[in-house]
């Protein structure tokens, strides 16, 4: 037996039924916050120092990933390392 249920939801809908924020005014106060430093810094506008506040958890977030994932590659290790064998079982 198939049971096949459709919803016809928007996306703030969807969002209100999964109990997930309205993020909607954040994004549009933030646009208009970079649109300002953007305007008032025209001369010595710097992109990387504009978005370093909103990126800085980002970054971190991958360095730590990055970390993560060589910190568990065996060092030194090579095919010539290996017993003539194979793995024994």
């Amino acid at each position: 037996m198939k049971i096949t249920v459709n919803f016809d939801l928007t996306p703030a809908e969807m969002r209100h039924l999964f109990g997930l924020p309205d993020v909607e005014e954040f994004q549009r106060q933030l646009m208009n916050d970079i649109r300002e430093r953007m305007m008032s810094g025209v001369e010595g506008y710097d992109p990387m120092k504009l978005f370093q506040p909103y990126m800085a958890g980002t970054m971190a977030s991958w360095d730590m990933m990055q970390k993560f994932m060589t910190g568990n590659v065996p060092q030194g290790k090579t095919a010539a390392d290996a017993p003539a064998g194979g793995l024994k079982k």
